[in-house]
């Protein structure tokens, strides 16, 4: 497909994970997380220029939190200090089958972003950004996400990752964040209940992924929708193609982070104008790889990262 961004003067693409920065809290410890910079991280291993644009309290999980970015390799001086409030966490339960479940800390620092003149900068510069709608639960962070992305050059993507997480959002969030985004990216689980939320005038016998995917291009101007559906691959749908991919089989360790690292690779690929086959092989590829380790930010594996830069449909 043709590349969603037209400026070419930058060999190394800016790309910011925007939103929540936090703890998983699991039952055998604590891991970096919140999917802004898990998308970061991958977004890093796979060589774009990546940052981390969030808020941690100045307390201990926020001290640790920028020493492990940035000894990740992410830049964190967008990472903005809150006095007053303490650094997010979510308590984690994963399944048997790998299956994570989340309860979210409320009013944590993550929920007062601010639009300070450094990310007024920093969104003039961006080539893509991601965002989600649990990072816009709270006023102060949804309207700072709205004037990031409305500050951004008009040849950048926004990559609206819905995330479905408890009761942090509304209709009206959903329908707002999909007008701001070039991507619409959800799992086989939020996509039919986000068009529902959304209202959706399409009858059940209508609501082919595809038919709904292209009504969503049209009513929202979205240049690309995926639909992932875990270990059975992904739906990619364009106003005018389509792309579908089986998944890779492998041993899940967790699923927490595999749709990031799915989001930040096809986020990769379309910058470079790479084919809807591509992009999707690459992305469930990474993905995959995710799954099949513990955390969502794992050691980098060089073959890994090879094939998904490299890879052929």
């Amino acid at each position: 497909m043709p590349p969603l961004t037209n400026n070419d003067n930058s060999p190394r693409p800016l790309v910011v994970g925007l939103g929540e920065l936090l703890w998983d809290l699991f039952p055998k410890g604590k891991q970096l997380g919140g999917a802004p910079a898990n998308f970061a991280y991958v977004t890093a291993l796979l060589g774009d220029a990546s940052v981390v644009a969030s808020r941690v309290g100045d307390d201990r999980l926020g001290e640790e939190a920028l020493w492990l970015l940035k000894s990740n390799g992410l830049n964190i001086d967008h990472v903005q200090r809150d006095t007053q409030h303490p650094t997010g966490a979510v308590k984690v339960e994963v399944d048997a089958k790998g299956r994570a479940e989340y309860n979210f800390v409320e009013n944590v620092a993550w929920d007062f972003l601010e639009f300070s003149e450094d990310w007024i900068s920093l969104a003039r510069s961006t080539h893509a950004v991601c965002f989600g709608s649990l990072a816009q639960r709270c006023a102060v962070s949804r309207a700072t996400i709205k004037a990031f992305l409305g500050a951004m050059p008009s040849f950048a993507i926004g990559i609206f990752d819905v995330n479905l997480r408890q009761s942090f959002f509304t209709s009206q969030v959903l329908r707002d964040s999909a007008r701001f985004a070039k991507v619409l990216k959800l799992n086989d689980e939020e996509f039919p209940r986000f068009l529902d939320l959304i209202r959706c005038p399409l009858k059940n016998l209508e609501r082919t992924d595809v038919a709904a995917a292209r009504w969503l291009c049209k009513e929202f101007g979205n240049h690309l929708v995926c639909i992932t559906r875990g270990p059975n691959g992904s739906l990619l749908v364009t106003p005018s193609s389509q792309n579908e991919h089986p998944g890779f089989r492998i041993k899940i360790a967790d699923t927490v982070g595999a749709g990031d690292a799915f989001t930040a690779t096809m986020v990769h690929h379309a910058l470079r104008g790479s084919s809807l086959a591509t992009i999707n092989a690459a992305a469930n590829r990474m993905g995959a790889w995710v799954a099949s380790q513990e955390g969502a930010m794992p050691p980098a594996d060089p073959e890994i990262l090879k094939e998904v830069r490299a890879v052929a449909p």
